[in-house]
């Protein structure tokens, strides 16, 4: 096979949860334990961090990787999902996996593949271990695909683990109190392996810290020790100062991504780079946590996280795809200056859309669609059920005629916003790249 057929392969032979949902989600590492033991345990030639939550995991993720990337380390990195191109999900050093590799793999592995029937995810982690013991990385972060304890990805051990937060996402698949959730983020804690909790929540910590004591793992609240300080506001790139134990700790930090969550993110991302510097990478410094910072879109290729996509009209694009994401976007809006705001919106059919809708701000002109992934949200539901909840707007049938409509309907001095499922957001990188 070529490499467009291989991914036509992985893509149609394979079950793949961002295509058809439910239908592909295993419950279970036994196929993961069996693709590694297949592979000679690739899992086991390489250290790793492994990166859990509802949301925020794919930017600490990338921080990081990029923090990691400029302490002259090999870096791998595995994220999900993509935006444009499958090789995304995998990287070393910023760098996505060659086509060649990905067909070689495949090929080589072609019978087990369909005889496991391993799901997409499954199939692309085992490529992504496989590679980064080949390549012999110093570290590899790992982001969990969704949960935590039956996720793929839990068959590392690592040298650190992270949990950014507890929301309410996958409650058909995770639970549907915050308990249920972190039960099952919690499940990647590892006998003796040290983790930190980015976010402290009445409702999961106690659950967080028996589940240490019951792994004897060392465990530490990032938020009760970090406070990262806005200095100024541009509305796209952050300005802060960060505070560890009411100390200044970093002064004049530079972020291209802005966002009132991404504070959260960055305190988590420097307790998680405390304790590898004290752990394990002595040679780790403050410059190379604000460089790793500041160029993370250029080392990691990461996009989409309230990243600027048009000019006059300023057009911003947001992957605010559940009720956390969204109670953030509403609050970072509040600090934005325009005339209007122009709001498109599009997401998957498994998501509790009336309630993200209702979040939203009544005063804005919406545009409605739905991302081009078999799981798309039908737009005539979606802009039926939104008129009905007094957020009406017309319905189109892709992202680029909403984006089109919407820019020539604003005026110069408007925002607007593009925001709901990443896979939305994809549909609309796809389109520009």
């Amino acid at each position: 096979m070529n490499y467009q057929e291989t991914i036509n392969f992985l893509f149609q032979a394979l079950p793949a949860y961002h295509r058809v949902g439910a239908a592909a989600y295993k419950v279970g590492l036994d196929n993961a334990e069996a693709m590694m033991r297949h592979l000679g345990n690739p899992e086991q030639g390489f250290r790793s961090i492994h990166v859990a939550g509802t949301n925020g995991k794919g930017s600490v993720s990338h921080f990081l990787a990029s923090i990691l990337q400029h302490a002259g380390l090999k870096v791998g990195l595995y994220t999900s999902p993509h935006l444009v191109d499958f090789r995304e999900r995998i990287r070393i050093n910023g760098r996505m996996i060659p086509e060649d590799l990905v067909v070689r793999f495949v090929d080589t592995h072609h019978s087990f593949l369909v005889r496991q029937k391993l799901s997409f995810f499954e199939m692309t982690m085992g490529l992504a271990f496989d590679y980064f013991r080949n390549e012999r990385v110093d570290i590899a972060v790992i982001e969990v695909g969704m949960g935590g304890r039956l996720d793929s990805t839990n068959v590392i051990t690592p040298l650190l683990e992270i949990i950014t937060n507890i929301g309410f996402d996958h409650t058909q698949f995770l639970g549907d109190t915050l308990e249920k959730i972190a039960a099952e983020k919690a499940g990647i804690m590892k006998q003796g392996v040290p983790v930190v909790i980015g976010q402290t929540q009445p409702e999961t910590a106690s659950l967080f810290n028996a589940k240490a004591r019951e792994q004897q793992a060392p465990i530490f609240f990032a938020d009760q020790h970090y406070r990262v300080v806005e200095k100024e506001d541009d509305g796209l790139d952050m300005y802060a100062d960060i505070y560890r134990d009411n100390s200044l700790y970093i002064s004049a930090l530079h972020s291209p991504m802005d966002g009132i969550y991404q504070r959260k993110n960055i305190a988590t991302v420097c307790a998680a780079f405390d304790k590898l510097k004290e752990l394990y990478f002595p040679q780790l410094t403050l410059q190379h946590f604000m460089l790793g910072i500041e160029n993370v879109i250029r080392t990691t290729g990461l996009h989409g996280r309230w990243e600027r996509v048009g000019e006059n009209p300023l057009t911003i694009a947001e992957t605010a795809h559940n009720a956390d994401g969204v109670a953030a976007l509403v609050e970072k809006l509040k600090l934005m200056h325009y005339r209007s705001l122009h709001i498109i919106y599009g997401c998957v059919n498994d998501k509790d859309f009336p309630s993200i809708l209702a979040m939203m701000p009544a005063d804005a002109a919406y545009y409605y669609t739905q991302p081009s992934v078999e799981r798309g949200l039908d737009v005539n539901i979606l802009s039926e059920k939104a008129a009905s909840l007094g957020k009406p707007g017309p319905a189109f049938p892709d992202v680029i005629s909403a984006l089109d409509h919407a820019r020539s309907t604003a005026r110069h001095d408007d925002l607007v916003i593009v925001t709901g499922s990443i896979f939305l957001i994809a549909d609309l990188f796809a389109h520009t790249s």
